[in-house]
């Protein structure tokens, strides 16, 4: 029997695609009968409009396991948004969960024990994007799925290396103020 997994969090940002298609997930995955388990019930009974929780879907009736909810960091206002966020996207998302589960991150035999909490980004410029491609979209935000989930689960990056590389890492929107470019 696998250890318990009581909460683990991770994040991952995945660019290179054409503009709009960054993908920056934020994950906690844990015990289902723990502190994730009662945030993500909380989540899943508690919708607010413009901010929907939806669960992370194969396909209009496939749920992947462990159970995944998306929960938008971005108000939908828009159809197109929301159409493209809780298909293309929450579609990837679920691939990127299974991606997980075949890498070895998340135990198989825990599929049914864990849940996982998916805070998704979408650049909100995918609705007046006119040759939006899909399957970039989808494979970027499943690849960053799949890397934020292998980063909470193998607890990366560890705190050595934060404390040694400190001082290098530079947040990419407090560089582009230092030069002049926000």
């Amino acid at each position: 029997m696998s250890e318990r997994i009581v909460m683990r969090v991770g994040e991952a940002l995945v660019a290179g695609g054409p503009p709009g298609t960054a993908a920056e997930p934020e994950v906690i995955i844990g015990e289902l009968d723990g502190p994730v388990g009662n945030a993500f019930a909380n989540l899943l009974g508690d919708q607010v409009k413009g901010h929907s929780r939806v669960l992370a879907i194969m396909n209009t009736d496939i749920m992947v396991k462990p159970a995944t909810i998306c929960v938008s960091k971005v108000t939908v206002k828009n159809e197109r948004y929301t159409n493209i966020l809780m298909g293309t996207v929450q579609g990837a998302i679920a691939n990127g969960v299974l991606d997980a589960v075949r890498n070895g991150d998340i135990p198989k035999e825990k599929a049914n024990d864990l849940g996982i909490i998916v805070s998704v980004w979408l650049n909100p410029m995918v609705a007046t994007a006119d040759d939006l491609d899909h399957k970039i979209l989808f494979d970027i935000h499943r690849k960053a799925t799949t890397t934020a989930i292998h980063k909470a689960m193998n607890n990366e990056p560890d705190i050595d290396w934060l404390l040694e590389n400190q001082e290098e890492i530079v947040h990419k929107y407090y560089q582009m103020g230092l030069d002049g470019k926000i």
